[in-house]
C-alpha cells in the first residue's frame, strides 16, 4: 500500500513538475501585462483625467478587476477545469491591450479605465497559476511547485518595463498607445502556452462535498494566513501604484520611473527560486513574519528621502517583502483545505486579499495628492503590525492545541 502511495506521489509530482513549467512561463508573460499597467497607469491617468487626484483611478480600477475576477475564476474552474478559465483570462488580456490603445488615441480617460479593468480580470486568473501549480503534488513539492511559478515573474520584470521603454514613443505624440497594442501581443502568446497545461476538468466527487466554507474560514490558521495575504499585497500596492507618479511630481524621469518598476517586479519574483526551499525548511509562518518586516524596512526607506536611489531601493525591498510574505501565506491557504475544496477555498482567499486591495487603491491618488508620498509610506507599519500580532496568535494556539493534545497544559483535562 505504501509503494502504491509512494508510486501515486512521483507520478502526480511529475505531472506537476511538467505543469510548472507552463505555468511559470505564462506568469512571466502575465506579468509583463500587469507590469505595462502599472508602470503606465498613473502616468496616462494625469493626463487623461480630469484632476490630477484621478490619476491612479486607472490602476485602482485594475485592482477592482483582480477582486471582481477572483470567485469566478473559482466557479469557472469548478465546472470546467482551470485551463478553460486561463484562456477566458488571457483573451481579456488581450482586450486589454487593444482597448487601451484606442482610448489613449481618442484621451478618453474612462475607456482606459475600462481597459485596465480588463486587464485586472486577466489578472485575477493569473493568481491561481500558483495553485494550479500544486494541484495533486505531494505535500512537500507543493510549497516549491507555489514558488516556482512566482519565479516566472523574475522575467515579467525584465520584459514589461523594457517593452514599454522600446514602445513608448513609437507613435508621437500618443505616449504608451503602441506599448498597449505589444501588451494585447503578448497576451495572445501566454494563450498559446497555457492551452498545453494539463489541467482536466473536475472529477463529479470533487464538485460537490468538503467541508461548507465558513468551517474552513473560522480556522485560526486560515484567519492568519488570509490576513496576512491581506496585509503584504494591498501594502505592497499602495506603494507600488503611488511610485511612478510620485517620481514624476519629484522631477524624475519615466526612465527612472521605469528601472524603478522594473526592479521591483525582480525583487517581488527573484526570491521565488529559493522561497519555496525557506518555507519547508523554517515554516511558512516565519518567512511570513519575515516578509512583513521587510515591507515595513521599505516604507521607512521611502520616508527618508526624496532621489531616485530611494525610490528604487524602496521598492525593491518591498518587493522582496511582498515575495516572502505572500508566497509563505499562500502556502499556508494550501494546508487548509481538502482537495475538493481547493477551488472555493483559494476563490475566496484571493477575493478577500484583492476586494481589501481595491478598496486601498483608490485612495492612493487621494492621499498622494493631499498628503504626499510621506503619508503613502506611514499607513504601511500599522497592517504590519497588526499581520504579526495576528500571525503569532495563530502560531500559539496551534502550539497550545499541539500540547493540549499531548497532555502537557495542567488543567487540560488529558
Amino acid at each position: 500500500m505504501l509503494d502504491v502511495t509512494a508510486t501515486e506521489e512521483i507520478a502526480n509530482d511529475a505531472r506537476a513538475r511538467s505543469n510548472v513549467l507552463r505555468l511559470a512561463a505564462a506568469q512571466a508573460l502575465t506579468g509583463a501585462n500587469s507590469a505595462v499597467i502599472f508602470a503606465t497607469g498613473s502616468i496616462v491617468g494625469a493626463t487623461l483625467a480630469p484632476d490630477i487626484s484621478l490619476a491612479t483611478v486607472p490602476l485602482s480600477m485594475y485592482v477592482l478587476g483582480l477582486a471582481a475576477g477572483t470567485l469566478p475564476t473559482g466557479a469557472i474552474s469548478r465546472a470546467y477545469g482551470r485551463r478553460v478559465a486561463f484562456i477566458i483570462g488571457t483573451f481579456c488580456g488581450v482586450l486589454t491591450g487593444a482597448l487601451g490603445a484606442f482610448a489613449i488615441l481618442h484621451s478618453s480617460f474612462w475607456l482606459f479605465c475600462c481597459a485596465t479593468f480588463l486587464g485586472g480580470l486577466y489578472g485575477a486568473v493569473s493568481q491561481s497559476y500558483r495553485f494550479a501549480a500544486a494541484d495533486g503534488a505531494s505535500a512537500a513539492f507543493r510549497p516549491k511547485a507555489v514558488s516556482w511559478v512566482m519565479a516566472g515573474g523574475v522575467f515579467a520584470g525584465v520584459l514589461g518595463p523594457q517593452l514599454v521603454q522600446w514602445t513608448m514613443d513609437i507613435w508621437p505624440p500618443y505616449l504608451f498607445a503602441f506599448s498597449f497594442l505589444m501588451q494585447a501581443l503578448v497576451a495572445l502568446v501566454a494563450m498559446a502556452v497555457l492551452a498545453g497545461v494539463d489541467a482536466p476538468k473536475p472529477a463529479p466527487a470533487d464538485m460537490h462535498g468538503g467541508r461548507p466554507l465558513l468551517a474552513i474560514a473560522r480556522q485560526p490558521r486560515f484567519i492568519a494566513a488570509a490576513f496576512c495575504g491581506i496585509v503584504s499585497y494591498p501594502m505592497m500596492n499602495l506603494v507600488m501604484t503611488s511610485a511612478p507618479l510620485a517620481m514624476q511630481i519629484c522631477g524624475l524621469s519615466v526612465s527612472d520611473s521605469n528601472f524603478g518598476i522594473q526592479w521591483h517586479i525582480v525583487a517581488m519574483y527573484g526570491p521565488s527560486f529559493f522561497t519555496g526551499a525557506l518555507i519547508s525548511r523554517f515554516g511558512a509562518p516565519k518567512i511570513v513574519a519575515v516578509g512583513l518586516v521587510l515591507e515595513a524596512v521599505g516604507a521607512a526607506i521611502g520616508l527618508s528621502g526624496l532621489t531616485a536611489m530611494h525610490f528604487w531601493a524602496c521598492l525593491i525591498v518591498l518587493g522582496v517583502g511582498w515575495n516572502f510574505s505572500f508566497i509563505g501565506a499562500s502556502a499556508l491557504v494550501l494546508e487548509r483545505h481538502r482537495p475538493q475544496e481547493r477551488n472555493k477555498v483559494q476563490a475566496f482567499n484571493d477575493f478577500l486579499v484583492f476586494g481589501m486591495m481595491a478598496l486601498g487603491s483608490f485612495s492612493s491618488g487621494q492621499m498622494l495628492a493631499h498628503y504626499g508620498w510621506s503619508m503613502v509610506n506611514m499607513v504601511v507599519f500599522p497592517p504590519v503590525l497588526l499581520g504579526l500580532a495576528v500571525l503569532s496568535l495563530a502560531s500559539f494556539a496551534k502550539r497550545r492545541a499541539k500540547l493540549q493534545a499531548a497532555g502537557e497544559i495542567p488543567g487540560s483535562g488529558i
